[in-house]
């Protein structure tokens, strides 16, 4: 099975790996199938842009790809931006997965989604 550059890079050199304390939301996702638990934390400020986001990821290479690829493209985007960010985006900008590895892809969306929707349940809009 071959991994692009981007992807070892990613799995070599995962950014933005760790816990944020009093995180503003944290999403946790899991695959029982494939044993890939992601966690995603994100740090929203009062324009509800993401200023510190970081993430824990218990899987394989393309798991941890994803998840260090998905944060790098939500750091400084809206709440709003960063839930149009997909599982296919966060793919085509490692420059491919094998595709035994794309639920790897889904679950870096689905963490991040669940962080902003905790995000949202904590600090709902007056």
């Amino acid at each position: 099975m071959m991994y692009t550059q981007q992807v070892m890079d990613h799995f070599m050199n995962p950014r933005n790996v760790g816990e944020i304390e009093n995180a503003s939301g944290v999403g946790e996702v899991g695959n029982a199938k494939c044993g890939d638990i992601m966690k995603i934390y994100i740090k929203v400020d009062e324009n509800d842009v993401i200023t510190d986001v970081k993430f824990k990821t218990f899987g394989c290479g393309a798991a941890i790809a994803t998840s260090s690829r998905a944060t790098e493209m939500v750091m400084g985007k809206s709440v709003d931006e960063a839930l149009k960010i997909t599982n296919e985006m966060v793919t085509e900008s490692l420059g491919g997965l094998p595709p035994v590895k794309l639920h790897c892809s889904v679950l870096a969306e689905e963490a991040l989604h669940a962080a902003i929707a905790d995000y949202r349940e904590k600090h709902p809009k007056a």
